[in-house]
């Protein structure tokens, strides 16, 4: 399920600007664990009717591309170094690596 807009270009009065084209973006949402992730995509389409046709196979595209770029994401912040504010604490305590005789 999606949305195709149809985004007409005006000039700066309102009227219909014929230098400029007109532009379908394709909206959907796919459900994660945190709730609903938008992805809108650009549809090169003359007509309504072509967008419509396009729309199905560029959604599955987006939501791969999508889909990959998390899984990046995801794999850069697990790999991330987490280094603790103020250096590294002292070692004290058993195995402080100082020998002890009786």
């Amino acid at each position: 399920m999606g949305t195709i807009r149809r985004l007409t270009p005006v000039n700066k009065d309102g009227v219909r600007d014929p230098a400029r084209a007109v532009i379908y973006v394709g909206e959907t949402q796919v459900l994660t664990p945190a709730g609903a992730l938008p992805i809108a995509f650009e549809i090169g389409a003359g007509s309504l009717e072509e967008a419509a046709e396009k729309f199905g196979q560029l959604a599955r595209e987006a939501i791969e591309r999508t889909v990959k770029e998390l899984q990046e994401l995801r794999r850069q912040a697990a790999s991330s170094i987490v280094i603790p504010q103020g250096g590294m604490p002292p070692m004290t305590g058993p195995g402080g690596g100082k020998i002890q005789m009786p």
